[in-house]
């Protein structure tokens, strides 16, 4: 049986700038290919880690079809959709369909404290443009919480099928399995990977596969089997780079990562800065441990 287009691992792409910071396409698609090979299911383009909310209509609309043109047969393209208005958020969705994506990454509105009819009214607005929906939940960024019973709720109506979890709260995939079965969680933090593996998530929106898809691919499959022995000295060399995945300069530091390993990270878009000396320091020494050790 084929698995749901929003199973498996789905990269959330950094995006390449030129030096002069405009979009490098060439390179992304280039990417886009490279996490194919590397074993990774699919992409999430302009997502947080995409730096979408730096980029222009015009800028953000070419990157999803970018990574639609570069995505080989069974590749799927799960763009992020995120806005401050329903109407605009359904607007990128219509967008990602015509582009030929599988599915839609959204979080909730995230301009205010929204309540839980706003958010309920949300989903259904963008589930209008016709694409499976994974809701985005990220309460430390939106301060909006999509509960296990809110997202029951949104489940039960037909809106989503299913939720990229990133509280770090591994309790919530039990929670969520009894009050919405069926609902599909997707690990949305790599350093909770093998706890919401062996909890029953069935994908991965995940960050440290930009620089090292293969190894962390194989971790996905065996903590998703419930292979401990084996994922658990695997997890244990990689966690001290995971974990930058839900730190504040999570991006500028898995850009970094990427330099070191020969991919193109680079610079990030303002606001972000550059990492200060010391954090910069300290991720690489990370990620050259974890190179030092074979993995790729």
């Amino acid at each position: 049986m084929t698995a749901p287009v929003w199973h498996g691992v789905h990269v959330a792409t950094a995006l390449p700038f030129h030096d002069d910071l405009s979009v490098d396409y060439d390179a992304y698609a280039e990417h886009v290919r490279f996490l194919a090979e590397g074993g990774c299911h699919g992409v999430c383009p302009n997502g947080s880690l995409g730096e979408y909310q730096t980029l222009t209509d015009e800028e953000r609309a070419r990157v999803v079809r970018t990574a639609v043109e570069a995505a080989p047969d069974g590749f799927h393209v799960m763009p992020g959709v995120a806005a401050y208005g329903a109407a605009e958020s359904r607007r990128w969705a219509e967008q990602a369909a015509e582009a030929g994506a599988s599915s839609v990454l959204l979080l909730p509105p995230n301009a205010y404290r929204a309540d839980r009819a706003a958010v309920v009214a949300h989903y259904r607005e963008v589930a209008k443009a016709g694409l499976p929906v994974v809701a985005y939940n990220n309460p430390i960024d939106t301060k909006v919480d999509l509960t296990p019973s809110l997202l029951a709720e949104l489940h039960q109506e037909g809106l989503i099928v299913g939720v990229k979890e990133f509280t770090g709260d591994v309790r919530r995939a039990y929670e969520i399995a009894e009050l919405a079965p069926g609902l599909d969680v997707l690990i949305g933090s790599d350093d909770v990977l093998l706890e919401l593996g062996i909890a029953g998530a069935v994908g991965w929106i995940a960050g440290y596969p930009n620089m090292i898809p293969r190894a962390t691919v194989e971790l996905y499959h065996l903590a998703v089997a419930g292979d401990v022995a084996k994922a658990l000295p695997i997890y244990r060399d990689l966690h001290p780079l995971l974990r930058w995945d839900s730190k504040t300069e999570f991006v500028q530091s898995i850009k970094l990562s990427m330099d070191l390993a020969g991919r193109k990270g680079g610079a990030c878009r303002p606001p972000r800065l550059a990492l200060a000396p010391e954090l910069a320091d300290r991720i690489t020494r990370d990620t050259e441990a974890v190179l030092a050790k074979g993995y790729r």
